[in-house]
């Protein structure tokens, strides 16, 4: 029956993804299956609801789920494919949701006999601008006593039902690098006459590799990487300006500070041989994900199963502004697909949802 209820309230979800704040019809249909269990149904802040199981104790244990879609167009060819044309549940969403909500009714049969309350935040904008933070502003974890919270994510590159995390730095500190060069043009006949900012964010990209290479601890894991270079304007102009777009993604304060510092040097540096001028600005990003020491240690000794991977990855998630507030531990559900997040065609089989709802009913019991 569990199993049912897990594919049900998956497929059902993944019918009508939603994007960003715009969420009606996923609230709707989570407020509709919440509402049979012995539970407080609230909304902290914009777009999101939690529930409150009232165990009488003086902390509450918080499990989180993203309820947000991307806006791609499904071709999964699957019979319970969206039916919001343009967007797609191709990041997992859908199976954190039923996850949760088949552990509500977990909660509401074993409540007398839990350590903790139980809170559910089912939240938006995992996929844009982090509802996570709102959620930790609107201030519910100190109203309700939270001590820690779980949340999980569908990963392809596990075996299906496989669970992964590891402590401290999971997953990385992301930030958005947009670089503009400003030079001036001239004709190619007359180089001399111009500041060529093509030039100069060339070697703006490739002596930034390089030096973040020699950045810090070699075993500090760190990436810097440039999508997209536009400059100029005709292949017999010297250019005028170019624009850099990238990603930063390192694992402590201490790293981004010292690449962010490096970027600034170099772009001095090339001012002075160049001629041209250089503006460099960051996105203020998510922070990493870093998995609370002790609540590691306590759930590998109760999920047997739990393995430990051996290096962080370098996807970023919004749930480390919880883990900013309050102790938090995030863990990996292999899907055994291979299928990239994101991708058009993203599925799997609901059965491996069932391995994660497992393993929540053994964290609720976590003195």
């Amino acid at each position: 029956m569990t199993q049912q209820l897990l594919t049900q309230y998956r497929r059902d979800l993944h019918q009508i993804p939603e994007t960003d704040f715009d969420l009606p019809e996923t609230l709707a249909y989570i407020r509709r299956v919440l509402e049979q269990y012995p539970c407080t149904l609230f909304s902290p802040c914009k777009s999101t609801l939690c529930a409150y199981f009232d165990a009488g104790k003086p902390h509450t244990a918080a499990f989180r789920a993203d309820m947000d879609a991307l806006p791609i167009a499904e071709r999964s060819g699957c019979d319970y494919a969206s039916r919001h044309e343009g967007k797609m549940h191709a990041c997992g969403h859908d199976g954190h949701m039923a996850m949760v909500l088949a552990l509500a009714g977990r909660v509401s049969e074993v409540l007398d006999k839990l350590p903790r309350n139980v809170l559910l935040v089912f939240q938006p904008a995992e996929e844009t601008t982090g509802g996570a933070k709102l959620v930790c502003d609107s201030g519910v974890f100190e109203e309700y006593h939270c001590d820690r919270i779980f949340g999980w994510h569908l990963w392809p590159d596990l075996p299906a039902g496989a669970i992964a995390s590891r402590p401290g730095p999971l997953l990385a500190r992301s930030s958005e690098v947009t670089v503009t060069v400003t030079g001036k043009s001239s004709h190619v006949a007359k180089p001399h006459e111009g500041r060529d900012a093509l030039y100069a964010a060339s070697a703006f990209l490739c002596e930034s590799y390089r030096r973040m290479e020699l950045l810090g601890r070699a075993e500090e894991p760190r990436l810097l990487k440039f999508g997209k270079l536009t400059s100029g304007q005709a292949r017999n102009a010297i250019s005028d300006s170019s624009l850099l777009l990238g990603t930063l993604r390192v694992y402590s304060d201490e790293m981004f500070n010292a690449a962010e510092a490096m970027l600034r040097d170099l772009a001095n540096t090339l001012e002075r041989e160049t001629g041209c001028s250089f503006t460099i600005a960051f996105s203020a990003g998510y922070p990493p994900v870093r998995n609370d020491q002790a609540l590691f240690e306590q759930a590998r000794t109760a999920l047997a199963e739990l393995q430990v991977l051996d290096e962080p990855l370098m996807i970023s998630e919004d749930f480390s502004f919880y883990q900013q507030q309050l102790p938090g531990l995030f863990l990996l559900l292999g899907t055994g697909t291979g299928i990239p997040l994101h991708a058009d065609t993203f599925d799997f089989d609901e059965s491996v949802l069932a391995a994660g709802l497992a393993a929540d009913e053994l964290l609720l019991f976590l003195n």
